[in-house]
């Protein structure tokens, strides 16, 4: 007698899902909004006049729990500015075969370089194509950007460009002003 009352609400559990209405995603035509605050593909951002945030302290890389990046400071000379501060980011490289999509490396940067999109779509046929470098995460030129190497346009000390950010809004991408 048990067995022939667990049977019916099992088909009881079936029969309850076959009227509820199907619903269909068009995925790669017409793909479903992620939310806001999804943890996507990285994004190495810049200063409004080209220059890069990052300054290669790799405290992104020391706090990344899986291992995935791997970032080489380089310094800045007069001649050749790639950053505001004294160092910045020769060689910087996510492995996202690796990456759990933590946010612990976002939490890390001092200078708010690194941030994360709302991009997901990331599948390759290779591996080796799941290395991101520098180049491939660094945000791209706006319009009035130079592209660096180039002398500080912002300010003439590094200073001008981390604590005038709070009075000069346009030195983010809107994250530095809460």
């Amino acid at each position: 007698m048990g067995s022939m009352t667990d049977a019916v609400k099992g088909f009881g559990v079936t029969f309850s899902h076959m009227f509820k209405k199907t619903v269909t995603t068009h995925y790669p035509e017409k793909p479903d909004p992620t939310a806001p605050r999804y943890h996507g593909r990285h994004i190495l951002n810049r200063y409004p006049d080209g220059l890069e945030k990052c300054i290669g302290c790799e405290l992104c890389a020391w706090a990344c729990p899986a291992d995935a990046i791997f970032v080489e400071g380089g310094d800045n000379t007069d001649t050749e500015r790639f950053s505001p501060g004294e160092r910045y980011a020769a060689n910087y490289q996510i492995n996202y075969a690796r990456c759990i999509f933590c946010g612990l490396c976002i939490e890390a940067c001092p200078t708010r370089s690194l941030t994360m999109s709302n991009e997901y779509e990331l599948a390759r046929d290779n591996r080796q194509d799941l290395i991101f470098t520098k180049e491939q995460l660094l945000a791209p030129l706006l319009p009035g950007m130079e592209q660096p190497p180039h002398p500080m346009r912002l300010g003439d000390t590094e200073k001008d460009y981390y604590l005038g950010a709070p009075a000069n809004p346009g030195t983010s991408a809107g994250a530095e002003t809460r």
